[in-house]
């Protein structure tokens, strides 16, 4: 196990080994044990992190605020509509001055094609952990949550048949940061990965060049397919879940002609009866209920989108802990 992390960037998982994330994960369920049992655990005590934010969040934002203050810190929450970032303040400026002030900063910028640059512009210039709460590629947050809810589902990954798959949302344009994340990530565990998307809605050429890179060096696959009913077929892990054509159109409206074609593209009883028996249905949330998934799936037996949110909160806290700590 690896146990010096002060100081990394956690930008994305692909910058991080399999021993580091599995040092993660390991961090992760020390965390929730602890939470479960109420032992304090003041690793942070009197540390501060920066959370700047250009868009709304739920999980991200609290799992982050709730998380430090457990681990003795504070977190400030930085509505980028009310900083000097509104008016022009370029990002090398923000990281210097905001780095001076605190032990990380966290930001959330979605903006297609800006946003992970402007991570890694604020990374140039601070002199503390730059944590990525989404951006236009990346989630790693949100992908650490959901390896750890399904390694404490289902225990072993090697050979677990894990469908990523486009579903139909009227919500807004959403970002692909979410099923790129996954795609690389879960190869690396040997995990059989199916990713399903209609015409029009791929991912990056280079993200499944990755992808396949990570399979072949550790143990998995990746299975690309137009058919969400072959998906759904013998799977043990589905996470149905709309993201935008960016790739292919950087147009912001959010519903068109395209999208409106593939409104059969949803979650419901009848696909999940495909899957396996014990089958499991995520989503990384907000679900746009009645498009992307009916409530009878959602709610249903099968779905365990609530342990999977829970967990954002305690793999936050195992990234806060490792990269503004030190060793634990």
């Amino acid at each position: 196990m690896k146990t010096v992390f002060r100081g990394r960037d956690f930008i994305t998982l692909q910058e991080w080994s399999k021993e580091e994330i599995d040092t993660l994960i390991d961090v992760s369920f020390d965390l929730k044990r602890k939470f479960a049992m109420g032992i304090a655990t003041p690793y942070l005590q009197y540390k501060t992190a920066m959370l700047i934010f250009f868009e709304q969040s739920t999980r991200t934002r609290n799992s982050m605020e709730a998380g430090l203050a457990q681990l003795g810190g504070h977190a400030n929450y930085l509505d980028t509509s009310t900083m000097q970032v509104s008016h022009g303040e370029v990002a090398k400026d923000t990281a210097i001055i905001l780095s001076s002030y605190s032990h990380a900063l966290a930001c959330r910028n979605c903006f297609w094609e800006s946003g992970n640059k402007y991570l890694r512009e604020l990374a140039r210039w601070a002199t503390v952990p730059i944590l990525n709460l989404q951006c236009d590629l990346y989630h790693p947050m949100q992908g650490l949550a959901d390896l750890m809810t399904i390694i404490e589902k289902k225990k072993a990954t090697k050979r677990l048949k894990v469908s990523v798959i486009w579903a139909y949302a009227t919500s807004h344009k959403k970002p692909i940061s979410v099923p790129l994340t996954q795609v690389l990530l879960f190869p690396r565990y040997g995990i059989d990965l199916t990713l399903a998307y209609p015409p029009g809605y791929d991912l990056p050429d280079w993200v499944i060049e990755q992808a396949r890179q990570n399979a072949r060096k550790h143990g998995g696959s990746l299975t690309i397919t137009d058919q969400p009913a072959a998906a759904y077929r013998d799977a043990d892990v589905v996470i149905p879940k709309n993201w935008g054509s960016w790739v292919n159109n950087q147009n912001n409206a959010v519903v068109d002609e395209l999208l409106e074609s593939y409104r059969h593209w949803k979650c419901t009883e009848e696909m999940i009866d495909l899957a396996s028996e014990q089958v499991l249905y995520m989503h990384a949330l907000p679900a746009d209920r009645g498009n992307e998934v009916e409530d009878a799936v959602i709610d249903g037996p099968h779905s365990i989108v609530y342990a999977e949110a829970e967990n954002r909160l305690h793999t936050a806290k195992a990234i806060m802990t490792l990269t503004m700590g030190g060793r634990v």
